[in-house]
């Protein structure tokens, strides 16, 4: 497989033109990586307008996931907004209003999308609702939700991967949406990696109608770099506004570099499947010595290890602390729970290093204190209303009975705990205490 923009980009820098155009380092090397850093000079092609070098590339990602695909250079955020796009043009062609149903761990960036675009929202809670982190819808549950609907939605948001690593059953899930004439949706930020396993997990091969991934979460590719897939069965006019709906939401400047390594990783990625064949027992491995020495995991995605870490005698930040001392660096802890994300990058070495580190910590009592149970708060407002509404910051404490404006959550994890146009209650400011969050965003009085 080719890697046109690569190609395209070494070639220019070995010329040494007078670099007469954007960037404003003209390629010369202030910083130490100017030289392959370029804007759309003739030739280069235009990510949104893509007929050159980007268009093979994508043809070739394309190849590679068995469906149409785009890059962004601005994350999965960029790709949510365009998916949502085109589920409000795919909710206009079908005379219907645009209604989202969406699990309730929705990335806050859908927030914002909803906001722009002015959706209607209709929150999916399962029967266990345990952390704000996660929604563990069944596929009879989602199916039920659907049949209760006066005014079906539009499309069915889900994220998965969660960000604790569970997963839901997206093949049931699209059956359920495609009975009900439903769009489905799924935020795949963190599972860009499943379309190489020995069996693909990838949402699109399951049935899904749109889906983002961030390549960069778990793939060898550049911090923004990110596909938008689509369904080869979704409708032709649908998939002709993709680059319009990215374009929409994307800056006029992507970047050079992040879109080299989108290139060069399309390559890398037909030996993928071997890569993780052979990795994956490796992790299995260090899973099981946890579990046997006590530690009790969460979650069921393959290549993110996710510890519950009070049952072992700490907390979440506590552990992370530790691994900190070995050199060790931790995708995300809080009170509960320790994320970490693995690739076949580190190497046999690398979890050779997490085991160690990880099986010296001695066990402790369990630590009983739970955190409060989630509850969604009453709406006053529309996320659009209140996003746009003047606002403050006040401290958490200060905040009762107010209406949120900007969720009160950094990222990661980026999952709101209350919606925009919630108000907070005593149960919401449990909550923010409990996960430490000292400020809230409300809506001025």
């Amino acid at each position: 497989m080719d890697t046109p923009i690569c190609d395209f980009v070494r070639e220019y820098h070995k010329n040494d033109p007078l670099r007469l155009h954007m960037p404003g380092h003209k390629g010369i090397p202030v910083l130490g990586m100017e030289q392959l850093d370029i804007t759309e000079i003739d030739g280069a092609d235009s990510l949104y307008e893509a007929s050159g070098i980007i268009a093979q590339s994508e043809k070739n990602a394309g190849m590679l996931f068995g469906c149409p695909t785009f890059y962004s250079t601005e994350g999965s955020s960029q790709c949510i907004r365009a998916m949502l796009y085109l589920a409000h043009l795919y909710a206009r062609l079908k005379g219907k209003k645009p209604i989202i149903a969406a699990g309730r761990n929705v990335h806050k960036t859908f927030l914002t999308a909803v906001a722009m675009l002015d959706m209607d929202v209709c929150w999916l809670y399962p029967k266990n609702h345990v952390s704000y982190l996660s929604c563990e819808l069944s596929a009879d549950e989602l199916d039920s939700y659907l049949k209760q609907m006066i005014d079906k939605p539009t499309a069915v948001y889900l994220t998965n991967p969660d960000y604790l690593g569970n997963m839901s059953d997206i093949r049931a899930m699209a059956e359920v949406c495609h009975r009900h004439d439903v769009l489905l949706i799924v935020d795949n930020a963190h599972g860009a990696y499943l379309k190489f396993l020995p069996e693909s997990m990838h949402p699109i091969d399951l049935g899904a109608d749109l889906c983002c991934d961030s390549a960069h979460k778990t793939l060898p590719v550049l911090t923004g770099g990110a596909y938008l897939h689509l369904s080869s069965s979704l409708d032709d006019i649908i998939c002709k506004q993709a680059k319009n709906a990215l374009a929409m939401f994307g800056s006029t400047s992507p970047s050079y570099l992040i879109l080299q390594s989108l290139d060069a990783a399309n390559p890398y990625l037909e030996n993928y499947p071997q890569v993780l064949e052979d990795y994956i027992p490796i992790v299995d491995s260090l899973k099981n010595k946890l579990l046997e020495h006590g530690f009790r995991l969460y979650g069921s995605e393959p290549m993110k290890l996710t510890i519950y870490a009070k049952s072992y005698g700490y907390t979440g930040t506590q552990i992370a602390e530790l691994l900190q001392r070995h050199n060790i660096m931790p995708e995300f802890s809080d009170q509960d729970y320790l994320v970490l994300m693995l690739s076949p990058e580190i190497g046999a070495d690398g979890i050779q290093q997490l085991e160690q580190a990880l099986l010296e910590i001695p066990p402790k009592p369990a630590i009983v204190q739970t955190p409060p149970i989630f509850s969604p708060g009453e709406r006053a407002l529309t996320i659009r209303k209140a996003m746009l509404s003047a606002s403050e910051i006040l401290p958490s404490e200060q905040c009762l009975g107010r209406i949120v404006a900007v969720p009160a959550v950094g990222c990661p994890p980026a999952v709101p705990i209350l919606i925009c146009g919630e108000k907070i209650d005593s149960h919401a400011l449990s909550c923010f205490s409990y996960y430490e969050i000292k400020e809230c965003c409300v809506v001025k009085e």
